[in-house]
């Protein structure tokens, strides 16, 4: 890999196309120069560095006192009582705070006041990036027509009636259950119009009004399109007439779709779904996120042999019934997930040592949402004048306390108002969900929201009790006392803390892009369980799962579960192992090849192609979204299974060996792609070997160690 060339500003050596990118592209049009932002920058660093290694230290002196503990104890049955001390002995747990409610400023109404879907995307991929900006709204047909909610998704090429037929039947139902006429059904109306007295369908020759007339908002028309805005739930819906579009014509109505709002946030990730090893990915990283910030982000392509270029979606014009206008938000509010305090950078340096990147995240995406603060005109983020950044993987109330405390300074080095920033708190590690009233308490004049990212969450689980015994399989962790109780603690923590109105508490993603189906009957135990957001994988899955958030009265959700008992420490802290009754060996052997085969990949494309996120196919072919938590949990259970000798070292290699063959055989018809097979000897083949052989010294499990590294050399490979 070229060696990084250094420019020093203030003390630190930094690299140049990091200069150059933020003193030529970042800064022009903050009111910051780069005198100021590089000498905060060396206060930052010289004032927070050594305390970030210091909280990473005091993680890694805990994890050893639990390990000592579980193997000091052996084979004793579990007890709870004595584990519970013993953590609050050693200061994993720390006392409840006295009771508070969350004072986090002003809030926009997408995290505030209106439950919906949630993306996440990899903010290094300008089209990803811009399409979940701009999910927003969705077509309700497209949805339905191309999923598989309506049976097998069509082939390619023209459209068929029968299946149009359906989907505009069942968009019809939709419109039926949450806009019913006064009379009579949606599917038979012969047309709408609007007036002063609200929206009028005409059925069997007489004009019908909405059961509720106060839902209609207004008239929005774009080119030939008559829409009628709806809203039901704080959600807008538009019936989009249009008797000349070949699907409008095929109905009296003239009904050619119903366009929902769906995505209303999206996090734009620098984290877990992108690979940024160096300082040039990171330039890419920052470059996207400041495109969006300043509104100007395109992204050229072709698709279907035709030129095309992406922007962010204009704000929504509607006339209301009295003549008057207002304005809907034509994009998600967006937010910025930054890295978490693992790991560092040589992007730029102290002292010839690399300093950590979760600070260089802070001070530069922080630095690039000014340019949203500072609009006049054209397209707005926030209209609160906020900045929203996910602050992932950390640690109980001391690391939130930190991760406060440095955006403090970001705020004071970068001219902002105390507090303009506004911190998401991703509940993903074991040390967070039993401290997590106390972990808000130390953001709470900050946090936006809380997540349960229970796929690192689970990842955490095994490494920290990795020495406890051998972990049950997925299947039967899923099913776990522990991951319910953190679920549902998560919930009532939040609404104990204060944050119904004020904050988002979020549920994590749905991993089968394609079963969408199946998505569409299993996640509205989301909004149920009275989350108002929860992560979906794609804009039409954020279509599909704002019809979750018509069908549950979030507010009135959580109005109804305030005052329940928050469930008790014990079932959170008592880890799902086999105990004296272990799989089957064949169930074993087949999730050693399962695992195997998810971390191989993952990792080839993490490694070889630099892609931070993607559908992957499973061992049975079926395509899994992956990110790093995924892969965290596949190499800590065959780390865990190894360490308590339930498989042996032979066995993990001879399945990689024979996975390796087929995820180059998944992966064939990528021009790109570079077997692992037969050498298994490249970076890649060996970053999973790493990842699972050592998984158990691994810092929390986590996979960015490994997986930087091998990126690093498979770069230099290419380069050399």
């Amino acid at each position: 890999m070229t060696p990084t060339r250094y420019t020093q500003r203030h003390g630190l050596d930094v690299a140049e196309e990091l200069a150059a990118f933020v003193e030529g592209q970042v800064l022009p049009g903050t009111g910051v120069d780069a005198d100021r932002f590089w000498s905060g920058y060396a206060e930052l660093l010289t004032g927070f560095a050594a305390e970030n290694r210091a909280l990473l230290d005091r993680r890694a002196a805990l994890q050893d006192r639990i390990d000592a503990w579980h193997k000091a104890r052996g084979n004793q049955p579990w007890d709870v009582s004595a584990y519970r001390a013993f953590l609050a002995e050693i200061g994993y747990l720390v006392p409840e705070p006295a009771p508070f409610a969350i004072d986090n400023g002003r809030i926009d109404p997408e995290i505030a006041l209106v439950a919906g879907p949630q993306l996440v995307v990899p903010v290094s991929n300008a089209r990803f990036a811009l399409n979940a900006a701009n999910a927003r709204w969705g077509s309700l047909y497209d949805a339905l027509y191309g999923s598989d909610v309506m049976g097998p998704p069509p082939a390619g090429g023209g459209i068929d009636p029968a299946r149009r037929d359906v989907v505009v039947a069942r968009a019809a139902q939709f419109l039926d259950e949450t806009f019913p006429l006064a009379q009579g059904s949606h599917a038979a109306v012969a047309g709408y119009r609007a007036d002063a007295d609200g929206l009028m369908a005409t059925l069997d020759g007489a004009e019908v009004p909405l059961r509720d007339p106060s839902a209609f908002v207004g008239t929005h028309v774009s080119g030939q399109d008559t829409g009628y805005v709806l809203r039901h739930n704080g959600l807008h819906v538009e019936l989009v007439v249009n008797p000349g579009h070949p699907i409008g014509a095929a109905f009296l109505s003239g009904l050619r779709d119903v366009v929902l709002e769906a995505a209303l946030t999206a996090i734009q990730d620098c984290e877990d779904s992108v690979a940024a090893v160096d300082a040039a990915d990171k330039v890419g990283v920052y470059a996207n996120w400041l495109g969006l910030m300043k509104g100007d982000l395109t992204d050229s392509f072709e698709k279907n042999g035709k030129p095309m270029t992406r922007r962010l979606a204009a704000d929504r014009t509607v006339t209301r019934p009295d003549g008057g206008t207002i304005t809907l938000p034509g994009r998600a509010l967006l937010l910025v997930r930054n890295v978490g305090l693992l790991m560092t950078t040589d992007a730029v340096r102290l002292n010839g040592q690399d300093t950590p990147e979760g600070l260089m995240d802070a001070m530069v995406t922080t630095a690039c949402a000014i340019h949203d603060l500072k609009k006049a005109e054209g397209p707005r983020n926030s209209r609160v004048g906020a900045i929203y950044v996910v602050k992932p993987k950390m640690h109980g109330p001391d690391e939130a306390g930190f991760a406060d405390r440095t955006f403090a300074k970001v705020e004071q080095i970068l001219g902002l108002p105390a507090n303009t920033v506004k911190l998401g708190l991703m509940d993903e590690e074991r040390r967070t969900s039993a401290n997590l009233a106390a972990t808000i308490h130390a953001l709470r004049n900050r946090v936006f929201f809380i997540n349960t990212g229970f796929l690192d969450r689970t990842g955490d689980e095994i490494h920290t009790s990795m020495q406890a015994g051998a972990f049950a399989g997925r299947d039967a962790t899923r099913r776990s006392d522990w991951l319910k109780a953190y679920e549902d603690r998560n919930v009532l923590i939040g609404l104990v803390c204060g944050l119904r109105g004020k904050a988002q508490i979020g549920k994590g993603m749905w991993a089968k892009p394609d079963a969408l189906a199946e998505m569409l009957q299993a996640k509205i135990a989301h909004p149920r369980s009275g989350a108002n957001t929860a992560w979906v994988p794609s804009p039409t899955a954020a279509t599909l799962h704002a019809l979750h958030y018509h069908m549950v009265d979030v507010a009135a959700r959580q109005d109804e579960l305030a005052g329940q008992p928050i469930p008790d420490l014990d079932a959170l802290l008592t880890p799902a192992l086999m105990g004296d009754a272990p799989l089957p060996q064949d169930e074993i052997l087949r999730e050693v090849d399962n695992s195997a085969q998810g971390i191989l990949g993952y990792v080839v494309r993490w490694v070889d192609q630099g892609v931070g996120c993607s559908k992957v196919p499973d061992i049975d072919d079926v395509p899994m979204m992956e990110d790093r938590a995924t892969c965290r949990i596949s190499a800590q259970i065959l780390a865990n299974w190894l360490e308590q000798r339930l498989i042996t070292r032979e066995q993990v290699e001879d399945a990689l060996r024979r996975m390796a063959a087929k995820v180059d055989q998944q992966n064939a018809g990528d021009p790109n792609y570079i077997p692992m097979a037969p050498g298994f000897d490249g970076p890649a083949f060996e970053a999973a070997r790493d990842l699972v052989l050592t998984g158990t010294a691994q810092p929390s499990g986590y996979t960015e160690p490994v997986l930087h590294a091998r990126r690093r050399e498979a770069k230099a490979l290419r380069r050399g």
